[in-house]
């Protein structure tokens, strides 16, 4: 294939020497870094990049020298050859080198994305290491390890729409029936982590193409990871499988079957810069233009309002409901805010599960019932019995799951009845899931309780009442 344009001469004696980073989108993302030497590219692919941060070196493996002309190269390698993938040139320059041997290279680059001293060396076989001696630019930050998600506090919509950030106007998301997952972004590589603090990377494949789209970018994303039911509509119980599975080939046989959707709705830090203290409308503006939709991925729309016809649009097309944000809401960590408020068209409750009852009739030697409560004052109060919503899978996913939580004592504090004892197992209560019902009683029950599912991604800690 020819060069996008007319291929550079070597430089003759005493003109500086070039080099050139390429982004090869192969097999798996990199950059190539070429650095002409006696008329050719001495080149190394480095999986990350070129670091920025002094404190990280990255690999980076030695491959075969290339044609001086092959530094002008973007375009596509076609399937079946070497490389095959697009390339671009993601920097260009000049470069002078104050050391060059067969085991160490120290180089300062001049480019127009990098002007920085950089070190080369050899760790093992073809296997290098490439070493930023320069500090990061200026104001530059290192991706945070963990940022927790900000909440949504269950009310009615609030009045007014959109106006600007300064007015306190508001701007309004379909609520999505998933769970919350935050995205660490950097060198191409994808790290999922759920609200609890569980790692999900391994659950996800089908997401890890995200880092890919990105590119060189860093960022750390927002959003809820969903699954389609039958009807095409969001679905919790149909993501249900998919999580918490860490075994690689089973994975994929799942996203193949049941494939997932990352609904992205804000944006926490970028290159190098956390974004959490700037405005939400200035957030979805920068998120908005990392331009990330695809089957997999996408960031739905932020409407205007009026509230009022977003949720009826909710409605009519099966969704869970409306999440208003504040325009001039920054972004608050793990903390539950009013600058964020969520209207939900189905009653829906987190609980935590404290026992079981058993089964009789077609449910014989199974479980019949959940007893599940709502942390309340330091203890776990009793809100009932959960007896339906369950398939077969999710029967056996219990039994395995409470028979190894086993307790001798009830852990509820209150609200619980010599009835309710009756004929009931305990166990730990560190299991979070899921419940649809019609009301809450006004001895504090769940009226009509039907299981939605597990919530692995919660810790009894973080469940309250919300409706």
């Amino acid at each position: 294939m020819p060069p996008a344009e007319e291929p550079r001469q070597p430089a003759a004696d005493g003109e500086p020497l070039t080099f050139v980073v390429q982004e090869h989108h192969a097999r798996r993302l990199h950059w190539d870094l070429r650095l002409e030497r006696d008329g050719v590219l001495v080149s190394w692919a480095v999986p990350k990049g070129l670091p920025v941060d002094p404190h990280r070196n990255h690999l980076a493996v030695h491959v075969e020298d290339h044609p001086f002309e092959y530094g002008s190269f973007e375009g596509t390698i076609p399937a079946g050859e070497y490389g095959a993938g697009s390339v671009t040139i993601w920097d260009r320059g000049t470069y002078e080198a104050s050391l060059w041997t067969d085991r160490e290279v120290k180089f300062h680059l001049h480019g127009s994305r990098v002007d920085a001293r950089f070190v080369l060396f050899q760790t093992d076989g073809d296997n290098w290491m490439v070493h930023r001696e320069d500090p990061p630019p200026s104001g530059w930050r290192p991706l945070p390890e963990l940022v927790r998600p900000m909440l949504a506090t269950a009310g009615p919509l609030p009045a007014g729409g959109a106006t600007t950030a300064a007015g306190g106007g508001w701007a309004y998301e379909l609520k999505w029936d998933g769970i919350r997952t935050i995205a660490y972004v950097e060198g191409g590589r994808v790290r999922l982590m759920t609200r609890g603090d569980h790692e999900a990377t391994a659950s996800f494949p089908e997401l890890r193409g995200l880092g890919e789209a990105l590119g060189s970018r860093t960022a750390v994303l927002d959003g809820e990871v969903i699954a389609l039911g039958d009807d095409g509509r969001p679905s919790f119980e149909a993501l249900q499988p998919r999580l918490q599975v860490t075994a690689a080939e089973r994975a994929r046989r799942l996203a193949a079957r049941t494939p997932v959707t990352y609904m992205l709705f804000d944006l926490l830090y970028l290159d190098g810069e956390p974004t959490l203290d700037r405005p939400y409308e200035e957030r979805r503006r920068l998120l908005e233009g990392l331009g990330l939709q695809s089957e997999r991925w996408l960031v739905p729309p932020s409407y205007p309002g009026p509230g009022d016809q977003v949720l009826d649009a909710a409605r009519s097309t099966g969704l869970e409901g409306v999440v208003a944000k504040r325009l001039a809401s920054p972004y608050v960590p793990g903390r539950r805010s009013r600058d964020w408020v969520k209207t939900k068209l189905a009653r829906t409750q987190e609980v935590v599960v404290g026992g079981w009852t058993e089964g009789s009739g077609t449910r014989n030697g199974r479980i019949g019932a959940l007893l599940v409560g709502i942390p309340e004052d330091g203890g776990l109060r009793y809100a009932g019995k959960v007896g339906t919503g369950f398939d077969e899978a999710m029967l056996r996913t219990l039994r395995d799951l409470l028979a190894e939580r086993r307790r001798d004592d009830p852990p509820f504090t209150a609200g619980l009845t010599a009835a309710d004892r009756s004929g009931a197992s305990w166990v730990e209560p560190d299991l979070v899931g899921e419940v649809r019902f019609t009301e809450w009683t006004k001895a504090g029950k769940l009226r009509q309780p039907s299981w939605r599912g597990l919530r692995p991604d919660k810790e009894p800690a973080e469940v309250v009442r919300e409706s």
